[in-house]
């Protein structure tokens, strides 16, 4: 078994065990000691189960990690089978996570890999699990998980001394692909840029003027945005459409062909539905290959230090051929993670408490989602529970200024306001003041 090892890995073990004029010096120590502790030491944990993810946890097993990790809470659908190879017809139902892990154990066991599957939201598992680990890689295809995890391993850092220690710093290594388009991008929290820093530079999510999509709809989205914010909420009152649901996506799908054919619309599919619904754009399996390579080819040098890291974002455009581009991607000394500044805005006196909360949600750079405000008088306002929410609804028409001469004052100008978001595990400082314009 070790002979087996040996050559399968053997490319791997090569380039640990002999100098290399890229490597830093004082950082890379080849020979045995590096390899074991990559093949004894090393816990990578791969959040993502699905296209990009099942690439990198083969790419992990093949070079020469052995304790793998990986957290997914979605199940197989039959179209996921086109792309995520590690499943198979008869995966259909089950929990990506466990199919995957049990899949590269089957395959490449023999290696003396493990991958050790979880089964839910990463926002289910505490500091304690993720401490666990020498480095996180995402696969995720959503930016609100992506924003948790960035905000939960800088949490993480110890600064009791003043400054951060460096045993308590965790790699996220993160990746992302969107047709023929992908990225790759180093994350080491207080010494490079986080992801909240490139917030800004996410295009808005594509919403259709409801108007449009009620009365005059010309295109199959169209139809389906219809039957998925008016229709569904006619046939379901109080329900939430759940688009993990087969049965749901199911209705949402025949609902907007029967609407598509009254209009005469031809093109509303099952796969369009799913990509309207979920926002999503068609994956490339190429795309995912190659994003993963550049993943692990990271993972693989900030675990042995063997070659530079990425200097900190590569990004991948392969519309028209291959083409890449690396450079790094700066820090915001206002971004609200890794910053550590607190969040200051300037608001008309005569604009509602409303307008601000939609403000913090509409910023590029905030984009939070359902934020709460507290100030050291108590509750601004308070998403949830619903009871409390429904307590403090009346200050949303209120204006900033009536809020400040409030007696009591709600909040004074300046003051140091906490809020929270689903957005983010952490708390953030918010000062409000006030303009006459």
């Amino acid at each position: 078994m070790p002979e087996v090892r040996s050559q399968l890995h053997g490319h791997v073990f090569r380039v640990l065990s002999r100098k290399s004029p890229f490597a830093d010096p004082d950082a890379f120590d080849p020979g045995a000691e590096t390899i074991s502790y990559l093949r004894e030491s090393c816990k990578v944990l791969v959040i993502g189960a699905g296209g990009l993810g099942c690439e990198i946890l083969k790419d992990l097993a093949l070079s020469g990690f052995p304790d793998i990790h990986v957290i997914d809470m979605d199940t197989i659908d039959v179209t996921n089978l086109n792309r995520q190879f590690l499943f198979r017809q008869a995966d259909v139902g089950k929990p990506k996570a466990e199919v995957a892990a049990a899949f590269i154990n089957r395959r490449l066991g023999h290696l003396g890999t493990k991958v050790i599957p979880h089964v839910g939201k990463i926002q289910d598992f505490d500091e304690t699990f993720y401490r666990k680990f020498n480095l996180l890689i995402a696969g995720l295809d959503n930016i609100s998980a992506r924003r948790w995890m960035n905000a939960t391993l800088h949490d993480m850092v110890d600064r009791t001394s003043g400054e951060p220690d460096p045993s308590t710093i965790i790699p996220l290594i993160d990746g992302g692909t969107e047709g023929f388009k992908g990225q790759a991008r180093v994350i080491i929290p207080t010494m490079t840029s986080c992801f909240d820093c490139s917030l800004d530079a996410f295009p808005p999510q594509v919403n259709y003027p409801l108007c449009t999509i009620a009365e005059t709809p010309r295109l199959p989205e169209h139809c389906i945005e219809y039957a998925l914010v008016v229709m569904w909420e006619q046939r379901f009152p109080g329900q939430k459409m759940n688009a993990d649901s087969v049965a749901d996506m199911q209705w949402v799908y025949e609902t907007a062909k029967d609407r598509a054919e009254t209009f005469g619309i031809q093109g509303v599919t099952y796969q369009l539905t799913m990509g309207v619904v979920k926002r999503i754009i068609p994956a490339i399996a190429s795309t995912n290959a190659l994003i993963s390579a550049a993943l692990v080819s990271e993972a693989l040098k900030v675990s042995t230090y063997c070659g530079p890291v990425l200097n900190s974002y590569m990004m991948y455009m392969g519309q028209t051929g291959v083409y890449t581009h690396t450079f790094p991607y700066q820090k915001k000394d206002d971004c609200m993670v890794c910053g550590g500044a607190k969040l200051t805005l300037t608001r008309p006196r005569n604009s509602t408490l409303q307008e601000l909360l939609d403000c913090l949600g509409a910023s590029p750079s905030h984009q939070l989602s359902r934020p709460s405000v507290s100030s050291t008088s108590g509750i601004v306002f308070m998403q949830n529970p619903k009871p409390i929410r429904q307590q403090h609804e009346y200050k949303l028409k209120m204006t900033l200024d009536e809020l400040t001469k409030a007696d009591p004052p709600v909040f004074a100008p300046g003051e140091d306001l906490t809020v929270t978001d689903p957005m983010l595990p952490t708390k953030l400082t918010l000062q409000v003041f006030l303009s006459d314009g």
